[in-house]
């Protein structure tokens, strides 16, 4: 069973850095208010938690992998 996690891109990418736009990139997201679902691991955690003043992000349960 692997945790999910909903990421939701709550503040624009207009005068952040390029390394802030490339990392909300990466986790898939584009406009503000867009929504993704990940699966929680290291990784991703790790870019969530680098750019957590611009995404909010809330558990929505496991799946079997």
């Amino acid at each position: 069973m692997e945790k999910m996690i909903e990421i939701t891109l709550v503040r624009g990418l207009a005068a952040r850095s390029k390394r802030e736009k490339a990392t909300v990139r990466s986790l898939g997201l584009r406009k503000p208010g867009q929504k993704v679902i990940r699966k929680a691991d290291p990784c991703t955690l790790g870019m969530v938690r680098k750019v957590a003043h611009l995404v909010q992000v809330r558990e929505v349960g496991e799946v079997e992998s």
